[in-house]
Protein backbone atom coordinates (compact mmCIF):
# COMPACT_ATOMS: atom_id res chain seq x y z
CA UNK A 1 0.00 0.00 0.00
CA UNK A 2 2.47 2.57 -0.52
CA UNK A 3 0.15 4.90 -3.48
CA UNK A 4 -0.57 7.90 -2.43
CA UNK A 5 -3.93 8.66 -1.68
CA UNK A 6 -6.15 11.09 -2.26
CA UNK A 7 -8.05 12.99 0.65
CA UNK A 8 -10.20 16.11 1.20
CA UNK A 9 -9.37 17.86 4.13
CA UNK A 10 -12.16 16.50 5.89
CA UNK A 11 -11.30 12.45 4.62
CA UNK A 12 -7.83 13.05 5.94
CA UNK A 13 -9.22 14.32 9.60
CA UNK A 14 -11.09 11.61 10.25
CA UNK A 15 -8.42 9.33 9.75
CA UNK A 16 -6.03 11.41 11.94
CA UNK A 17 -9.47 11.43 14.74
CA UNK A 18 -9.94 7.88 14.54
CA UNK A 19 -6.12 7.16 15.05
CA UNK A 20 -5.99 9.66 18.02
CA UNK A 21 -9.16 7.48 19.74
CA UNK A 22 -7.43 4.21 19.08
CA UNK A 23 -4.31 5.04 20.43
CA UNK A 24 -5.25 7.44 22.93
CA UNK A 25 -8.36 6.49 24.18
CA UNK A 26 -9.07 2.64 23.27
CA UNK A 27 -5.38 1.24 23.75
CA UNK A 28 -6.14 2.29 27.59
CA UNK A 29 -9.48 0.33 27.71
CA UNK A 30 -8.18 -2.69 26.24
CA UNK A 31 -5.36 -2.67 28.97
CA UNK A 32 -7.99 -2.28 31.45
CA UNK A 33 -10.33 -5.19 30.14
CA UNK A 34 -7.08 -7.58 29.63
CA UNK A 35 -5.91 -6.66 33.40
CA UNK A 36 -9.63 -7.23 34.49
CA UNK A 37 -10.00 -10.78 32.27
CA UNK A 38 -6.16 -11.71 33.74
CA UNK A 39 -7.44 -11.64 37.51
CA UNK A 40 -10.28 -14.06 36.45
CA UNK A 41 -7.58 -16.61 37.08
CA UNK A 42 -6.78 -19.25 34.70
CA UNK A 43 -5.78 -17.87 31.39
CA UNK A 44 -6.34 -21.11 29.15
CA UNK A 45 -9.89 -21.21 29.51
CA UNK A 46 -10.75 -17.36 30.30
CA UNK A 47 -13.12 -16.41 27.47
CA UNK A 48 -12.99 -12.67 28.58
CA UNK A 49 -9.09 -12.61 28.01
CA UNK A 50 -9.07 -14.49 24.78
CA UNK A 51 -12.01 -11.53 23.73
CA UNK A 52 -9.56 -8.89 24.94
CA UNK A 53 -6.74 -10.19 23.27
CA UNK A 54 -8.61 -10.49 20.14
CA UNK A 55 -9.60 -6.93 20.11
CA UNK A 56 -6.66 -5.65 20.90
CA UNK A 57 -4.82 -7.28 17.89
CA UNK A 58 -8.31 -5.25 15.41
CA UNK A 59 -6.99 -1.84 17.26
CA UNK A 60 -3.40 -2.54 16.44
CA UNK A 61 -4.13 -3.94 12.82
CA UNK A 62 -5.93 -1.11 12.17
CA UNK A 63 -3.92 1.48 13.84
CA UNK A 64 -0.98 0.17 11.42
CA UNK A 65 -3.27 0.99 8.25
CA UNK A 66 -4.07 4.32 9.39
CA UNK A 67 -0.69 5.40 10.11
CA UNK A 68 0.38 3.89 6.45
CA UNK A 69 -2.89 5.38 5.09
CA UNK A 70 -1.80 8.45 6.25
CA UNK A 71 1.90 8.32 5.67
CA UNK A 72 0.62 8.06 1.70
CA UNK A 73 -1.87 10.83 1.95
CA UNK A 74 -2.22 13.76 0.02
CA UNK A 75 -4.44 16.17 0.73
CA UNK A 76 -6.83 18.30 -1.57
CA UNK A 77 -5.93 22.15 -1.38
CA UNK A 78 -9.90 23.00 -1.39
CA UNK A 79 -8.77 26.28 -2.42
CA UNK A 80 -6.87 25.44 -5.37
CA UNK A 81 -9.82 23.54 -6.90
CA UNK A 82 -11.42 25.10 -9.74
CA UNK A 83 -15.11 24.93 -9.73
CA UNK A 84 -15.80 25.38 -13.34
CA UNK A 85 -14.58 21.64 -13.36
CA UNK A 86 -15.19 18.44 -11.59
CA UNK A 87 -11.94 17.20 -9.87
CA UNK A 88 -11.56 15.72 -6.50
CA UNK A 89 -13.04 17.57 -4.13
CA UNK A 90 -15.81 18.76 -6.17
CA UNK A 91 -19.52 18.78 -5.23
CA UNK A 92 -21.74 18.74 -8.20
CA UNK A 93 -24.91 18.78 -9.37
CA UNK A 94 -26.80 16.35 -11.80
CA UNK A 95 -30.05 16.03 -13.55
CA UNK A 96 -30.87 12.04 -14.30
CA UNK A 97 -32.61 11.69 -17.40
CA UNK A 98 -35.79 10.92 -15.45
CA UNK A 99 -35.43 14.83 -14.33
CA UNK A 100 -34.65 14.28 -11.09
CA UNK A 101 -31.40 16.16 -9.42
CA UNK A 102 -28.63 14.39 -6.93
CA UNK A 103 -25.50 15.86 -5.74
CA UNK A 104 -22.39 13.94 -5.40
CA UNK A 105 -19.38 15.03 -3.93
CA UNK A 106 -16.13 13.41 -5.63
CA UNK A 107 -13.94 12.16 -3.12
CA UNK A 108 -10.50 9.97 -2.68
CA UNK A 109 -11.25 5.97 -3.09
CA UNK A 110 -10.97 5.92 0.96
CA UNK A 111 -13.53 8.53 1.47
CA UNK A 112 -16.54 6.66 0.04
CA UNK A 113 -20.33 6.60 1.53
CA UNK A 114 -22.14 5.94 -0.95
CA UNK A 115 -25.88 6.63 1.67
CA UNK A 116 -24.50 10.63 1.99
CA UNK A 117 -23.65 10.35 -2.47
CA UNK A 118 -19.84 10.49 -1.74
CA UNK A 119 -18.65 8.84 -4.64
CA UNK A 120 -15.09 7.67 -5.36
CA UNK A 121 -13.07 9.92 -8.49
CA UNK A 122 -12.54 5.91 -9.58
CA UNK A 123 -16.28 4.95 -9.10
CA UNK A 124 -18.09 4.66 -12.80
CA UNK A 125 -20.07 7.39 -12.14
CA UNK A 126 -16.81 9.34 -10.64
CA UNK A 127 -14.82 8.73 -13.73
CA UNK A 128 -16.99 10.16 -16.37
CA UNK A 129 -17.85 13.45 -14.26
CA UNK A 130 -13.99 14.07 -13.81
CA UNK A 131 -12.94 17.24 -15.94
CA UNK A 132 -16.73 18.13 -17.27
CA UNK A 133 -18.66 21.49 -16.28
CA UNK A 134 -21.79 22.53 -15.72
CA UNK A 135 -23.74 22.52 -18.94
CA UNK A 136 -22.09 19.25 -20.07
CA UNK A 137 -23.89 15.52 -20.57
CA UNK A 138 -22.19 12.49 -19.75
CA UNK A 139 -23.32 9.00 -20.57
CA UNK A 140 -22.38 6.46 -18.30
CA UNK A 141 -22.01 2.44 -18.37
CA UNK A 142 -22.89 0.92 -15.20
CA UNK A 143 -23.97 -2.44 -14.63
CA UNK A 144 -27.51 -1.92 -14.77
CA UNK A 145 -26.79 -0.66 -18.40
CA UNK A 146 -26.80 3.32 -19.69
CA UNK A 147 -27.25 6.09 -17.31
CA UNK A 148 -27.55 9.91 -18.78
CA UNK A 149 -26.41 12.70 -16.87
CA UNK A 150 -26.52 16.76 -17.27
CA UNK A 151 -23.84 18.55 -15.30
CA UNK A 152 -26.25 21.55 -13.35
CA UNK A 153 -23.51 22.69 -11.02
CA UNK A 154 -19.70 22.55 -9.59
CA UNK A 155 -18.81 23.70 -6.38
CA UNK A 156 -16.48 23.08 -3.79
CA UNK A 157 -17.35 20.30 -1.46
CA UNK A 158 -19.36 21.93 1.54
Amino acid sequence: MSKEQLYTPEGYQKLVDELNYLTKTRREEIKKDIAEARSFGDLSENAEYDEARNEQAKVEARIKELEELIRHAKVIDEEAIDTTVVSIGSSVKVRTADGSEIEYSIVGSNEVDPDSFKISDQSPIGKKLIGTRAGNKVVIDVPSGKVSLEILEVSRVK
